[in-house]
């Protein structure tokens, strides 16, 4: 396999294949879905092969180091501009006219680690890990597609543990009574009771709320535009049908939102302030739900589906901090267990004392 570097390349020995012929496969970057690319070279002689993947190599080094990296960054969006979330699109324009500036004007032949490790660190002083660390992700990426070679040693913050509010029942009746008759009831409902997103919120239609189980099938999200567009899921797994108790679905059944998300988030932040409850995101309410089931021993991969998520990470991220009432009392079944053991110990003993 022939694998270039930036300054020249290195040849690497053409395979013969059964038919006779020979081939190289050069790799020249990641697809949108992250697999890896090559280009294949295949011919009868092993030298012209050889030749016309070092020759091919060369050509788009040159093409990539007169790029600069602001140009690479620009033409990579570009090239994923209709295979990857608007939102997502939108957030990739913004963190190229806003971060990483001092690299933007670097042409790809002058780009060295040492540069962007102090790139990161300027960045790191006024930004949150996880900021830096989708900033230095969109750069890599960038790199991968025009300097497949360019292998990022960054050293990147160290992750925070995120701080995840988990609503309690009683913070979601009194929810619940004080939105009865606003627009964001039913929000609500499908928030903490089928683990709806915002974006999936509004992105139903009457037709998805028919039936029990509603079907989850769009979101809403703003595109680099700032307009506020109608898309598939982010994931396959986000297509989902979601069951709810029948008392519940009567409050569901035929509806259809009128606004968009910010709709959700401003108008919840103000029902939480009538109500004399803490501050916590509307997004909690999924947290809320994912955290009842788990503690009610319902099995991940049920939750997981429910949720839409096509892994386990975010699930196990928020069932770590399980609702404290819900720990109180699965702590008082564990301690009176432990208790009963103690407690026949105990007569145990006295028992032989006495004797």
């Amino acid at each position: 396999m022939l694998r270039p570097f930036l300054g020249g390349y290195s040849m690497a020995t053409a395979k013969k294949l059964p038919s006779g012929n020979y081939r190289v496969l050069l790799y020249t970057g990641k697809d949108a879905g992250g697999k890896r690319k090559y280009k294949s070279f295949t011919g009868p002689s092993k030298k012209d092969v050889e030749y016309q993947a070092a020759a091919y190599s060369l050509k788009t080094q040159r093409e990539a180091a007169n790029m600069t990296v602001g140009e690479a960054m620009d033409k990579y969006i570009e090239s994923k501009d209709t295979v990857l979330s608007p939102s997502t699109v939108r957030e990739y324009k913004r963190s190229r006219v806003r971060d990483l500036q001092n690299l933007m004007n670097i042409p790809l032949s002058k780009l060295t680690q040492e540069i962007i490790q102090k790139e990161i660190n300027r960045e790191a002083k006024t930004h949150s890990p996880k900021s830096v660390r989708n900033m230095h992700g969109l750069l890599s990426a960038t790199l991968d597609a025009y300097l497949p070679e360019f292998r990022l040693k960054t050293t990147l913050p160290q992750k925070t543990k995120p701080k995840i509010y988990v609503p309690t029942d009683g913070d979601i009746k009194v929810i619940m009574e004080v939105a009865r008759e606003t627009d964001l009831y039913v929000p609500i409902l499908l928030a903490a009771f089928g683990s709806l997103r915002r974006s999936e919120i509004c992105g139903l239609d009457k037709s998805d709320t028919t039936d029990n189980p509603i079907h989850v099938c769009n979101a809403m999200v703003q595109d680099d535009n700032g307009d506020w567009v109608i898309k598939p899921p982010k994931s396959y797994a986000g297509d989902r049908l979601v069951k709810f108790p029948e008392a519940i679905f009567k409050e569901i059944k035929g509806w259809a939102p009128n606004f968009n998300p910010n709709h959700i988030t401003n108008g919840f932040k103000r029902l939480l302030a009538k109500s004399g409850i803490p501050h916590f995101k509307f997004h909690a309410l999924r947290h809320y739900h994912t955290s009842i089931l788990h503690a009610l021993g319902i099995p991940d991969q049920y939750i997981m589906e429910r949720s839409g998520w096509s892994s386990d990470a975010p699930l196990k991220q928020v069932y770590r901090h399980t609702l404290s009432d819900k720990t109180q009392e699965t702590n008082k079944v564990v301690f009176d267990h432990f208790e009963g053991l103690m407690q026949h110990e105990m007569q145990h003993k006295k028992k032989k004392t006495a004797k």
